[in-house]
């Protein structure tokens, strides 16, 4: 069993910056993926970005791509997303994923494994 523990929300005006962590207790592989999905209210869950721990691989979401970066330390078992330019549409609970790498090209909900508890983000305009 894996155990996902998120931290780093938070309000924060258009145009600022936050930084969310996620840490992995429990068993994980080197061939597990992690990364995030946000779920704003009355919309689906959806994918922001995927990170696979045997090559550092990512994958984003068009919707953040050169705004939003994942990092990682390995021997933390840790992922690190750091959120730049923030909108009032980046408005969200964003989650933790993690799971054998697969989920990282499919995107979706059903592929991932293990879920943070969530984490929420507010961008104000």
């Amino acid at each position: 069993q894996v155990q996902l523990v998120e931290s780093g929300g938070g309000l924060v005006q258009a145009g600022g910056s936050l930084r969310l962590s996620c840490a992995a207790s429990g068993r994980t592989f080197p061939r597990y993926a992690m990364g995030w999905f946000r779920q704003a209210p009355g919309k689906e869950r959806e994918f922001i970005v995927g990170m696979r721990w045997s090559d550092g691989s990512t994958n984003y979401a068009d919707s953040v791509k050169g705004r939003f970066t994942i990092s990682g330390d390995n021997n933390k078992n840790t992922v690190f997303l750091q959120m730049n330019s923030l909108k009032p549409e980046d408005t969200a609970v964003y989650y933790c994923a993690a799971g054998q790498t697969g989920w990282d090209i499919s995107r979706t909900i059903y592929d991932v494994s293990y879920w943070g508890q969530g984490t929420q983000v507010t961008v104000s305009s």
